[in-house]
Order: structure tokens, then sequence, then C-alpha cells
């Protein structure tokens, strides 16, 4: 799905929001059969998964007081009792931090909701570009949504007019940052690229676009606003892209069932 805007000076480029639709449809019309590619070592694995481990628990100690990180003993249990642990410099309570870490930790929050199921749906736009864009060029940047979004192009890929799935069917568009660099940073301005992977697509029976995977990086442009980092523009290109593993290919009922159970991310750093 992309966003062909025509005004790169207002987005500094192609703006996209997309979802990269599959050329032909496999066994069943959902993703065919298994990709050829390499068959991992199971020992390598077995390394990989320590390696991990012993980061997760190093990441952990290095946290400190939870009371930094929004949690503490007045917490609520339950699976959203604490926000996503962060790594390096703890995020500030709201907004990011005047710092390059902060930009970038900014960027890649912005990337997953400016790709997100959330921006084709009408009545979410408006709070979504009004969150992550400087004053100044929301209502320019809502036209066009609002233009590239039409009924047209939502039937297209099999929503309604507000941006839903037919019944049975669930839309997916979940994009996980692999990582950033902030290509230019003064005290004001920044420019900062992030590298995508994403899973884009309607799970369900009978769907016409079945989820796929895709790579992409992203260049979003931020200025420094009443103490946070907003979107003055941004724009999009493929890849870099790895070689595809050998990984089973899921049901369009397990799609759905993930993306029901599990939630996005919220902080990305």
């Amino acid at each position: 799905m992309s966003l062909d805007n025509g005004h790169d000076d207002v987005y500094g480029g192609t703006g996209q929001t997309r979802t990269r639709l599959p050329e032909g449809e496999g066994e069943g019309g959902y993703g065919g059969g298994r990709r050829p590619g390499r068959s991992p070592s199971r020992s390598l694995v077995t390394v990989v998964g320590v390696v991990v481990l012993l980061i997760a628990a190093i990441a952990f100690a290095n946290r400190g007081d939870d009371s930094a990180s929004g949690g503490g003993a007045d917490s609520p249990a339950g699976p959203h009792a604490t926000p996503t642990a962060p790594t390096g410099t703890k995020p500030v309570g709201s907004g990011f931090a005047h710092d390059e870490q902060g930009v970038q930790s900014a960027a890649a929050n912005y990337a997953v909701q400016l790709v997100s199921a959330d921006i084709l749906k009408p009545d979410r736009r408006p709070g979504i570009l009004q969150r992550l864009f400087v004053a100044d060029k929301v209502s320019a940047l809502q036209e066009q949504f609002d233009k590239a979004y039409s009924k047209d192009f939502l039937a297209k890929v099999g929503l309604d007019e507000n941006g839903n799935a037919a019944t049975g069917q669930t839309y997916v568009s979940r994009t996980v940052p692999v990582g950033t660099k902030t290509t230019a940073y003064a005290d004001s301005t920044a420019t900062t690229e992030i590298w995508c992977t994403g899973a884009f697509g309607t799970a369900g029976t009978g769907s016409k676009t079945p989820v796929t995977n895709d790579w992409f990086t992203m260049t979003l442009k931020l200025r420094w606003v009443d103490g946070d980092w907003k979107v003055e523009s941004f724009s999009q290109k493929d890849g870099p892209s790895p070689v595809n593993g050998d990984n089973k290919v899921s049901s369009a009922d397990e799609i759905a069932k993930a993306v029901r159970e599990y939630g996005g991310f919220t902080y990305a750093r």
C-alpha cells in the first residue's frame, strides 16, 4: 500500500504506508508451500538462544528501579502492567528525550504507526496525524491521506469504507523496526532512517491478499517542537531484504489468532 502524494515538498519524498501484495496466490489461496532456503543448524539455534537469554538477563539487571520506567510496586498485575523494557538510557516519562537516542526512539515508534492498520481508518487517521506531525503539516497531510485511502482503494484491499475487513477476515498491518540510525542531528532538527520488516495483508477464508512479509526503510525528518520530537516529512524505499528462511507457512487462522492475541509494541527502544 503506497501513498502517492505527488507533493514531495510537503512529505520530503514519496511517503508510504504500505502493504506488499503478493504477485500470485499459493495453494488454497493463502501463501502456498514452503519457500526453498537453508535449513538452520540446530546447534547454532541453541547457541543463539543462549546468547539472547544472556542479553535479556543483562538488560533486566541494568534496569535499576522500576519507578523511572513507569512501573513500581503499586502497578496492577497483568499483561499490561508495565511497558516494554527499554535498553540503554531509560525513557522519559512522556514524550521522547531531547538527544539522538530520543529522536531514534521517536522515529521507530512513528514508523510503526504510519504503517499500521489504524492509518486506513477514517475515524482514527486524524488523531494519528495530529500526534505524529508538526502542526503546520497536518492539514495538507489529512487531505492527501484521505484522497489516497478512498473508498475505492479500501475496497481493493478488501476493506469497507470504515477500514474494516469483511466478517470472518482479519486485516493485518504490523511493522517491526529492526534498527535505526541518525543521518543528521541538530538541536531542533534531525533525520533518522528506520529499517523495518512487517506482516501485511488479510487473513481469512476467501482472502485475495494473504498476509506476506516485507522489508523496507523509512526516512523521517523530525523537528523538536513543544518539548517533543514531531515528524516534518517522511519517505520510504524497499529493502535491505535478507534471504527468506526455510519457514513453514502458517494458516490464515493462525495468523488471525496471533494478531488478536499479541499486541504491538508501543515503545520501540
